[in-house]
């Protein structure tokens, strides 16, 4: 058996909504908690729930906010829950951006501009082409994708263009700088693009493998390593069962650590595989992890 550490959580820095449960109107073949158009196993959350945390949240020094899901624009509050938190700080949503409507980005354009908080889109394209993307996303979502983009920057965001690699590592370069040029032709003239793990659980343990029984975080493997980089020591998830460690771990009985903000403030034990990912990689969800986002310098042209 491996020895599991323990980490506290710091500081309640972020704090995530899984805002459209496990609800897409994808299926994609990597999706870590199997999300799709007929997957109820978590619900949405409303407004008056998201405001009612947003408020629980003050106490609790909470910096900023994420909204996740499933698809959040399946969500048909989506847009008053994004005006609302940009009330208490700033909030990023992540989308396969393939639902938009012009007055959704309308409404959330003026409600930034209004609000001294910014919004952050990150959007899921799994490669600079349609015969790598849409194998995992399925047919025409490269192109459904890259239109929604193009809108995003029409009405003056710069999206995060995320992508999970499913190529080889030594590959980055080549893939990355295809998408540059792909995401000029679309309007987009200086990307930013993070390229993530696989997480080895849920859809894409079927696709490929799940973790090895020695992929895990033994106690060994803390001395020395800055804990900080775990998301579970600054982040806790809200969904419609209560309050969760991380947005990976929804599907294991043991994420799940109460009903308030306060419950979820206890420490959690590295035992799963996907713990192993994030002890590599660091705070993958978050926008700022590792410097994995990558920003254009110059202009293509």
């Amino acid at each position: 058996m491996v020895d599991c550490p323990t980490v506290e959580l710091q500081a309640l820095d972020e704090l995530w909504f899984q805002v459209a449960g496990t609800r897409c109107n994808l299926k994609c073949t990597h999706c870590f908690i199997s999300c799709s158009p007929h997957n109820d196993s978590f619900g949405y959350l409303g407004l008056e729930e998201v405001e009612r945390r947003l408020k629980e949240s003050i106490e609790h020094g909470v910096k900023e906010y994420y909204f996740t899901g499933g698809e959040p624009f399946l969500n048909r509050e989506m847009v008053p829950i994004l005006e609302l938190t940009l009330q208490y700080g700033p909030a990023t949503v992540l989308t396969n951006a393939t639902v938009f409507k012009t007055d959704w980005l309308e409404r959330l354009r003026d409600a930034e501009a209004a609000s001294i908080y910014s919004l952050e889109f990150r959007v899921s394209i799994d490669g600079p082409t349609p015969e790598i993307n849409d194998p995992i996303r399925g047919e025409n979502t490269f192109e459904r994708a890259m239109r929604g983009v193009q809108m995003l920057v029409e009405y003056g965001f710069m999206p995060i263009i995320t992508m999970t690699r499913t190529w080889e590592l030594e590959e980055d370069q080549d893939v990355l700088g295809r998408f540059r040029q792909v995401l000029h032709e679309y309007g987009y003239t200086r990307p930013r693009l993070k390229v993530l793990p696989r997480l080895q659980i849920g859809a894409e343990a079927t696709r490929t493998e799940g973790y090895g029984v020695h992929d895990r975080v033994t106690c060994e493997m803390m001395d020395d390593y800055d804990a900080g980089q775990l998301i579970c020591t600054h982040s806790r998830i809200v969904t419609d069962r209560g309050v969760a460690v991380c947005p990976i771990l929804l599907e294991a009985p043991d994420a799940h650590l109460g009903q308030s903000l306060s419950d979820a403030r206890t420490p959690f034990a590295l035992s799963h595989g996907a713990c192993y990912t994030c002890y590599q990689y660091g705070a993958i969800c978050t926008n700022t992890s590792v410097n994995q986002i990558e920003q254009s310098r110059s202009t293509i042209t």
